[in-house]
């Protein structure tokens, strides 16, 4: 039997026979493929949808089923909580979160988009109540709409945008509505009459002399199937977090991590797009959070690393703050807490107390920390905290409180052992239009790709915002349905 491979195409003069034919196949079923099914088939063309899983899900079905959305004057849901936000602001806020590569072309294109989007998503039948949750959560606790998803009202991205709350969540009690949203977008991918293939695993792309791709193998049944892609191919299967030779190679960083978000993520997209010229890029970059704000007292404590040393203001995103966590030495870094703000934390988050004492520098003793390290700095914070102000981290005065009430705790985040899910930002470059980049920059024929298999408006772990993924996922994935729907058949 052929050996095929995701490092290289299969020969398109190679193939015997094709099994089958359709205009546009989609490798992966999660949110962006069926955003991208969806506009294909709404526009004329003959849809194929390979899935390995036995049914449509992916990383999107495990999320909260949160979109990141605004600008234009706000959502309706924005506007009824008092947020006129702005189209420049949203995209101001992108850039920053995009990092010091954010794609300025996509980041414009979904800020000018983003209140079209939303529509969209609620012409397809996803559900919003438009109601407001304030303060610092992760997601609802029950079927509420908008909350704060990032660092918005954080510095420094507060000195850049105006802050407003973005994270629109789909009505859905309690957490993990992406189930849901990939439900309801499944019922529109299948009214559309879009043909579905699970338990349907790609094994190669195929592409010509010229390099044009032009279908991909399939199993099936335990037996390989060479479909042809008239117009072309999305690959759409996600990021690499399952994928643990892909993380030593390209993210090391999280080889400490034991809790991926993903089903079959194991980066096969993004090695076939590789293996036929595409050029992936920030494959370093990965998303993390620990659920330590919960209950959200807590954020008015301050985090140290092993030496003592406050590292990030700690109003900011819970996943900005945990992405810096490991950029500190060692494996361990403490949440320092009074009397008047302790609160156990989130059992999920695997979070323990580390130290007590009735005095800093009785804590600082029980952490071996050498003498005035953790205690200068909490005396330090203290001193200006009182002055109501934090001019080394410039935390909001919301969160502003000096810790001065004892007993004193350190509460012991560890990045080997507390929950720290992950997932990767890394991916193929592409053109807004899902059209996968070579190392030169230009399109290689017959190929796109959406979501997590790209690296797109998420992709910076410093700077994610929860909703970016799915944000991206969604919009990007119609933009890659239209665009291959309207490619000229081979």
């Amino acid at each position: 039997m052929t050996d095929f491979t995701t490092a290289r195409p299969f020969r398109h003069d190679q193939v015997e026979r094709w099994d089958g034919e359709t205009d546009v196949a989609i490798i992966g079923f999660g949110a962006a493929g069926a955003c991208a099914a969806i506009e294909a088939a709404g526009a004329g063309a003959r849809v194929t949808l390979f899935e390995s899983g036995s049914g449509s899900g992916g990383a999107s079905a495990l999320s909260g089923g949160e979109i990141y959305l605004g600008g234009g004057g706000g959502t309706d849901a924005q506007r009824a909580a008092g947020f006129e936000d702005s189209t420049e602001a949203l995209e101001a806020y992108l850039m920053m979160a995009g990092g010091p590569d954010a794609d300025a072309v996509k980041v414009a294109l979904y800020a000018r988009e983003s209140l079209n989007h939303y529509q969209w998503l609620r012409d397809q039948g996803v559900p919003y109540k438009g109601t407001f949750l304030p303060g610092k959560i992760i997601e609802p606790a029950e079927d509420d709409t908008l909350i704060w998803s990032g660092s918005e009202a954080a510095w420094p991205f507060s000195e850049t945008a105006r802050p407003a709350a973005r994270g629109h969540t789909i009505q859905f009690m309690g957490w993990g509505g992406g189930r849901k949203l990939v439900d309801i977008l499944e019922a529109r991918v299948r009214a559309l009459g879009v043909d579905i293939q699970t338990d349907a695993r790609a094994l190669s792309l195929i592409a010509d002399a010229a390099g044009r791709v032009t279908g991909v193998v399939v199993r099936i049944d335990n037996q390989p199937r060479f479909v042809r892609a008239q117009r072309g191919v999305v690959l759409a299967t996600g990021g690499f977090c399952m994928n643990q030779d892909m993380l030593r190679r390209y993210t090391p960083q999280t080889m400490r991590l034991n809790d991926p978000i993903g089903e079959n993520d194991n980066g096969s997209g993004i090695l076939m797009g590789m293996g036929a010229g595409g050029d992936a890029i920030h494959m370093d970059e990965f998303f993390t959070t620990c659920p330590w704000i919960i209950p959200e007292s807590l954020v008015k404590g301050i985090f140290v690393n092993e030496r003592g040393q406050r590292f990030i203001n700690e109003d900011c995103y819970h996943g900005r703050v945990s992405r810096t966590m490991l950029d500190q030495p060692g494996d361990r870094v403490f949440l320092l807490v009074d009397n008047a703000i302790f609160e156990r934390p989130l059992d999920l988050a695997r979070i323990e107390i580390a130290a007590v004492g009735e005095t800093w520098e009785e804590v600082e003793r029980e952490l071996a920390m050498p003498e005035g390290t953790l205690a200068h700095t909490v005396h330090t914070f203290n001193r200006y905290a009182a002055e109501g102000q934090d001019p080394i981290y410039r935390k909001a005065l919301e969160w502003l409180k000096p810790l001065n009430e004892a007993p004193f705790a350190a509460l012991e985040l560890n990045i080997r052992t507390s929950f720290f899910s992950f997932f990767t930002l890394g991916g193929l470059n592409t053109r807004p239009s899902g059209e996968v980049l070579d190392r030169a920059g230009e399109p290689i024929p017959g190929l796109y790709a959406a979501g997590r298999t790209t690296s797109g408006l998420p992709r910076w772990g410093h700077g994610y915002s929860s909703g970016l993924s799915l944000a991206d996922c969604t919009f990007f994935g119609r933009m890659a349905g239209r665009a291959v729907a309207s490619a000229q058949p081979t």
